[in-house]
């Protein structure tokens, strides 16, 4: 027996080993941002707030990674009946009040814009706000994020 050549042999398989680890590791490293790379995110804005033509109000626009960060829900305007009227119906989770008690929602129109829509409120009944006036049957507004969007649109705690 040769305890030289052993030794060679048991040095040169774990060579192999260490380099096909090393192989294995980079090739993960290369392949693992497909999807886009942290630097990709990095140049999206998480936010882009926009004026909205003709009022004081600004549209919000946010990337899908910050939606996703924020936990952003929806849930569309209803409506439904209660002594006899047929008051639009909202989620109370989604009314936000101003400084001077006015109630605004925030409307979704296209996934990733968020637009501060005035409301007057008739009553809550239980987590429902029933309104006088809002926006359409259907709309869909936000019920999840809503301060979140406040904050951004009037430039509060985030140096936007």
């Amino acid at each position: 027996m040769n305890p030289t050549g052993t030794n060679r042999k048991a040095t040169h398989m774990r060579r192999e080993r260490i380099l096909l680890l090393v192989g294995v590791a980079l090739v993960g490293l290369m392949t693992g941002g497909c999807g886009g790379t942290p630097a990709d995110a990095a140049n999206e804005p998480a936010v882009t707030v926009e004026a909205i033509e003709g009022t004081d109000l600004k549209r919000i626009i946010l990337s899908e990674a910050a939606a996703r960060r924020l936990g952003v829900e929806t849930a569309p305007v209803s409506e439904e009946p209660v002594d006899g009227a047929s008051p639009l119906v909202v989620p109370y989770s989604a009314v936000i009040y101003d400084a001077q008690g006015g109630p605004w929602v925030y409307v979704n129109p296209d996934g990733r814009a968020f637009e501060r829509h005035a409301i007057v409120v008739d009553r809550i009944i239980g987590d429902r706000a029933h309104l006088v006036e809002g926006p359409s049957i259907g709309a869909l507004v936000v019920t999840v994020g809503v301060a979140e969007l406040w904050g951004v649109e009037t430039g509060v705690g985030g140096g936007h």
